[in-house]
């Protein structure tokens, strides 16, 4: 007896676009494009600087940006902050504004630590004040000052202030941090601490951090990335991607030995503009 031949059921017709396995690429924190900077009165005579910069922070992600004095680091907060317009090229900033915080903590004295982060609450347009008292506990704790809201500024140590400073800059709401030398006036026991620190609030957050400093070890022991600006006029000499994981030290030996070679570059570029 013959077994009936049995047909395999139609296939179903190939998709004209098959579905993407890769997911969607987070568009850029920061681009800067062609940027400079020239101080002055139009049709002044002025050296720029800043020139031809281009950079890309990725979302989520940690740039180190390092140079002589006087090279026009600030001056690259500023812009991408929208403190001041770029002489050319552009700005690009996700969401449309980064928060900034300086060397000093620029705290108001007259104002508790929490009073200082509510009205920067206040300024994002967070209305209640039980809202805004809660936040503000919730960013001081954040920050590991939990119970610090009534604290008048004067007693704080310094490095209390800068973790103060650091609740304001995040009560902003920001993608985009920038640090100004936040740590560059306190001792290195502090500074050690408030790496730490920094690095688990930006793991945490999942914002992208633009970090300015004089210290190439501390450089290498934050970012993903470090940049070199050359001096007047700032331009971008160097880049380099740290291959550590974190956690890292600054005294481990991969940490100092990349900071070693980015430290010669740094010397060859303040060796040959003469500047210190």
């Amino acid at each position: 007896m013959s077994t009936p031949f049995k047909t395999a059921p139609p296939r179903p017709a190939p998709s004209a676009t098959p579905p993407s396995t890769t997911p969607p690429t987070a568009p850029p924190a920061v681009r800067l494009t062609g940027v400079g900077k020239t101080f002055g009165r139009p049709g002044a005579t002025s050296a720029p600087v800043l020139e031809d910069i281009d950079l890309t922070v990725p979302s989520g992600g940690f740039t180190c940006v390092i140079g002589a004095s006087g090279c026009g680091k600030s001056t690259l907060l500023h812009l991408i902050a929208q403190l001041a317009e770029p002489s050319s090229g552009t700005v690009d900033v996700a969401g449309g504004h980064a928060a900034l915080m300086f060397q000093e903590s620029a705290l108001f004295p007259w104002l508790t630590a929490g009073r200082n982060v509510e009205l920067a609450l206040r300024l994002r347009g967070l209305r209640g004040r039980a809202e805004r008292r809660a936040e503000a506990e919730r960013l001081l704790a954040l920050v590991r000052l939990d119970g610090a809201h009534a604290r008048p500024v004067h007693e704080l140590s310094g490095g209390m202030r800068q973790r103060v400073a650091l609740a304001r800059a995040l009560a902003q709401q920001s993608s985009v941090l920038l640090m100004d030398e936040p740590f560059a006036a306190l001792d290195a026991i502090t500074r050690d601490v408030l790496h730490e620190e920094l690095v688990r609030i930006w793991q945490q957050t999942g914002c992208a951090v633009v970090f300015v400093t004089h210290n190439v070890r501390e450089a290498v022991r934050l970012g993903r990335e470090v940049v070199l600006l050359s001096s007047r006029p700032g331009r971008i000499t160097g880049r380099w991607t740290v291959p550590v994981p974190q956690p890292r030290r600054i005294e481990d030996a991969e940490v100092a030995g990349l900071a070693a070679a980015i430290t010669d570059h740094l010397r060859q570029e303040i060796s040959r503009h003469g500047r210190a």
